[in-house]
C-alpha cells in the first residue's frame, strides 16, 4: 500500500476519535451529508474501486479505449478535480453510521484490501480496464490510485462539514 493511502486512512481514523455519535450523525441541511455519511461514502467508494482493481487484474479482455481529458489530467496530477460532484442518488441514500465501530471496521477493511493489492497491482495487464463514468477507461493501477485520490478529495468536504458542526455548536 502506498504511504499516501495509509496516511489518509490514519488521518480519517485520528479525526474520528474527536467526534461524538451526535456529531457524526448531524446534518446541517436535508440535502447535505453528515460527517458520518461522508465517512461511509469514502469507505463504500474505496471498496467499489478496489473491486475494479480486482476486475481489471483478473480480466482477459483488453479495452482499447482510454481515459477522458478529465481522467487523463486527474490521474497525471494524482488529484481529484476540486469540484462538487452531484451523485445520481439522493444524499439520504448513504446511511448514517450506527457507531464509530462501523467506520473503524470499514476503514480497516479498506486498509487490508489496499495492502493486498499494492503487491499485486503491478502484475495486472494495463490494457484490461473498467469504465469510470467521468474519467473513462481505467486499468487496475489507475483504479488503485483513485482510492487515494477520492479519499483525499473528501477531506475538503470534511473541513466544510466540520465548520458547520462548529457553527451549530453540536458536541
Amino acid at each position: 500500500m502506498s504511504n499516501e493511502s495509509s496516511a489518509i486512512i490514519d488521518q480519517y481514523l485520528l479525526s474520528l476519535d474527536g467526534y461524538s455519535i451526535d456529531q457524526l450523525r448531524f446534518k446541517s441541511e436535508e440535502h447535505v451529508w453528515s460527517v458520518g455519511q461522508m465517512y461511509i461514502h469514502v469507505i463504500e467508494v474505496a471498496k467499489e474501486y478496489i473491486g475494479h482493481v480486482e476486475a481489471c487484474s483478473t480480466a482477459i479482455h483488453e479495452e482499447p479505449q482510454g481515459k477522458t481529458v478529465d481522467g487523463t489530467k486527474a490521474l497525471a496530477e494524482k488529484e481529484w478535480p476540486n469540484v462538487r460532484v452531484k451523485l445520481d442518488e439522493p444524499p439520504n441514500a448513504t446511511v448514517n453510521p450506527n457507531g464509530k465501530d462501523e467506520i473503524i471496521a470499514g476503514l480497516g477493511l479498506v486498509r487490508e484490501k489496499l495492502a493486498y493489492w499494492s503487491e499485486r497491482v503491478v502484475e495486472a495487464n494495463p490494457a484490461c480496464k473498467v469504465r469510470h463514468g467521468w474519467f473513462g477507461w481505467l486499468n487496475a493501477h489507475e483504479w488503485f490510485d483513485m482510492v487515494d485520490m477520492h479519499s483525499r478529495h473528501h477531506l475538503r468536504q470534511k473541513a466544510v462539514l466540520d465548520k458547520r458542526l462548529a457553527e451549530a455548536g453540536i458536541s
